[in-house]
């Protein structure tokens, strides 16, 4: 998860940096929806504002690259020690 450090202007604006805007991919008049959490403030992409992406875009979007994991291997049950818990 990314982070960063910002100040707030005297006219209660901070600036998001770049890297940040880019992973959001928050452009110039992008609208964001401000909320109060107990935690702090939280700031995510309005509804509204989401864009609609083509199934074609997405076309290896989840492409795996390292060896092929079969099927029966995937749906067995985990285990788990009692040191990774």
């Amino acid at each position: 998860m990314q982070s960063a450090t910002v100040k707030l202007s005297s006219k209660g604006q901070v600036v998001i940096p770049k890297d940040l805007r880019d992973s959001f991919h928050w452009d110039v008049g992008s609208e964001l929806t401000l909320m109060a959490t107990e935690h702090g403030l939280l700031m995510q992409t309005k509804q509204d504002d989401q864009k609609t992406l083509s199934a074609q875009s997405l076309r290896g979007f989840l492409q795996h690259k390292g060896k092929v994991i079969p099927i029966e291997q995937l749906s067995k049950p985990v285990e788990y020690d009692n040191d990774s818990v």
